[in-house]
């Protein structure tokens, strides 16, 4: 398992697979590299390359919780290309993955040959941000995957009606630790400390303008038609704003689609199909 150390001496790790143009995975708020494997199979001609942000996964936890935010992480992004190489690569961001994208593509636009924003854009509304509050940082009341997967299955149906249980139960196992005390956490629970410093530093910022820093770059956007991260007015003006922008919304999926329908991997097939 490769990793590699950032300047700030922090050792994140990231994997490689396939042959061809890199494409760049970049997982979630409290995700992995796991949040992509179910989009792994169809990767096809391109060097799929994941990144577990600082705190989560297999990368250290960093001792100052404050660099828990999306501008840090888009820097660590540039030091591993740096790492391995890379002058440019395409990016497929899930939620918090595409905000570090679309800042990436404020900062240093010349190392992106493409980005793809899974469910998420440059306005969040209110009410997905209070539900990811309610359990970010926090162990689950579950004590064994049965239970979580079962409760998951539970709090997901709404969103996600046509979803077996059978992958509630992947899901669980893929992001949950099971001990003799319960289930713990993949990631650095101080992740909730950074989210609740950062909204008493005051309102959110405008992302309008790290979204149309997009301009120019072969780009897409997926939506899950029952998402509350990324709304449905949201969707349609960020097409309206940037109309170059391909765009797919999944029927039956909330916060996130798995990337493994077959309109998700169509739109990004095509998006990555225009890399010059």
């Amino acid at each position: 398992m490769p990793f590699f150390v950032t300047r700030d001496g922090l050792q994140l790790h990231y994997s490689i697979g396939g042959e061809g143009r890199p494409l760049l995975c970049l997982a979630g708020l409290t995700r992995d590299s796991r949040d992509f494997r179910y989009f792994a199979p169809h990767a096809g001609r391109y060097r799929m390359i994941t990144l577990d942000a600082r705190g989560r996964g297999q990368s250290a936890r960093d001792p100052d919780f404050t660099n828990y935010n999306v501008l840090r992480e888009a820097q660590d992004v540039l030091e591993l290309l740096d790492h391995m190489g890379l002058q440019r690569t395409a990016i497929l961001g899930t939620s918090r993955g595409g905000l570090a994208a679309m800042t990436l593509a404020a900062m240093a636009k010349d190392r992106l040959s493409a980005v793809i924003l899974n469910d998420v854009g440059p306005e969040i509304p209110a009410g997905g941000i209070a539900r990811i509050m309610e359990y970010v940082g926090r162990r689950p009341a579950a004590k064994t995957y049965e239970q979580a997967a079962a409760t998951l299955d539970t709090l997901m149906r709404p969103a996600f009606p046509d979803v077996p249980a059978a992958r509630w139960r992947e899901e669980a196992e893929a992001f949950y630790d099971q001990g003799t005390d319960g289930l713990s956490l993949r990631y650095d629970p101080r992740l909730r400390d950074a989210l609740l410093a950062q909204a008493e530093a005051g309102p959110p910022a405008d992302l309008w303008p790290l979204f149309l820093a997009l301009d120019g770059l072969p780009c897409g956007v997926i939506r899950g038609a029952n998402s509350d991260i990324l709304s449905a007015e949201t969707f349609a003006e960020m097409q309206h704003r940037l109309p170059g922008l391909q765009a797919a919304e999944i029927a039956s999926r909330g916060h996130v689609p798995f990337l493994d329908e077959p309109e998700a991997l169509a739109l990004i097939h095509s998006v990555l199909d225009q890399i010059k």
